[in-house]
């Protein structure tokens, strides 16, 4: 699979060159990146789809664009920094809820009942959490107060899902969400760029006025290509996305077995190891490298003080062979260091 990616990014490198030298809108649109948008959008079961540099650039260019003095928008507590950032970027009255509490979010919702429009802003899965987003009572409730979802799918996109279509998929609420931002930057490639997907009327508005998409450079080619056949990949063979929940079922079972705590929803692959201290979770970190195994402490302030983890991300390239002696690692240094028994 990798192979096949590396060789549509040579390709497509040889047949439309390293870059554009330009925005989209001025000379930096080809046919692949127009044939890569028809399928970012057909692959979700929307409309349209545009392109950015990133994930990062696609939050930031989208709150701003859409939303007025006159509007509101209501986020969780934990939302992924790009989104607060974007969110920071635009004049809409801001509120935000508990991280996953559907009672506060009622509450926010009855608080800005006087906007012209609201709009529901979460991760679909929280990255440092691997925990999911109520995806179903959200749509619920922003159905009753007449008010647009927007998910952002970094975590969920190629992976999370029966065919790796994230998280309205997993929680059986395929489009009920009016937008959703993800990356060409993990599974769907593992480059870089971002996308932003849902109604016509959305996508044509971002391409006139989203900032990152008309002043940054076009991706370049031989990232379309990759992710172009990333996608490729995914839609004739699914069978990735069950081997990624297998995995992620049998390291979380090993290491829960074993006496660690896992943090997040247990069918997702993000699987944080809780520790808590900072210290602790650096020369856990070190000592698992010196084992051959490479993961990272992380640590305030990429999450809050007091609640230090070391996240490891299963995917499907991993045989059971790998996943155990990892285990076998962690164990061994969790020991060592009286993390566990």
């Amino acid at each position: 699979m990798i192979c096949q990616v590396v060789d549509a990014a040579k390709e497509a490198l040889v047949t439309h060159g390293a870059g554009l030298s330009s925005v989209r809108f001025i000379c930096g649109t080809q046919d692949i990146h127009k044939d890569l948008e028809k399928k970012i959008a057909a692959f979700h079961g929307r409309e349209d789809a545009i392109l950015f540099p990133s994930c990062f650039d696609a939050n930031a260019g989208i709150f701003e664009t859409l939303l007025t003095a006159e509007d509101a928008v209501i986020s969780d507590e934990l939302n992924h920094a790009s989104i607060i950032d974007g969110i920071r970027l635009c004049k809409a009255q801001k509120y935000k809820y508990k991280h996953r509490d559907i009672a506060d979010l009622t509450a926010q919702l009855e608080a800005s009942k006087n906007a012209r429009m609201r709009m529901i802003v979460t991760d679909g899965v929280f990255s440092m959490d691997g925990n999911v987003a109520p995806l179903k009572e959200i749509c619920d409730l922003a159905e009753k107060y007449n008010a647009l979802v927007f998910i952002d799918e970094c975590h969920a996109t190629g992976f999370f899902g029966k065919t790796g279509r994230g998280t309205e998929e997993f929680l059986n609420v395929v489009g009920r969400v009016d937008i959703i931002n993800s990356t060409l930057g993990k599974a769907m490639g593992g480059a870089s760029g971002g996308y932003t997907t849902g109604p016509q009327a959305v996508i044509d508005l971002l391409r006139q006025r989203a900032r990152p998409y008309l002043f940054s450079n076009t991706l370049a080619p031989a990232v379309v290509g990759a992710s172009s056949k990333a996608f490729d990949i995914l839609q004739r063979d699914t069978s990735l996305c069950q081997t990624v929940a297998s995995n992620t079922t049998h390291f979380r079972e090993r290491m829960t077995k074993a006496g660690f705590t896992i943090l997040g929803d247990k069918h997702h692959p993000i699987c944080p190891v809780w520790l808590g201290d900072a210290r602790l979770a650096s020369e856990f970190a070190d000592a698992m490298l010196k084992k051959g195994i490479y993961v990272i402490g992380f640590s305030f302030p990429v999450v809050p003080k007091g609640k230090a983890r070391i996240r490891v991300q299963i995917s499907a390239s991993h045989t059971r062979e790998q996943l155990d002696r990892a285990v076998d690692a962690f164990i061994e240094v969790g020991r060592s260091l009286k993390v566990i028994a």
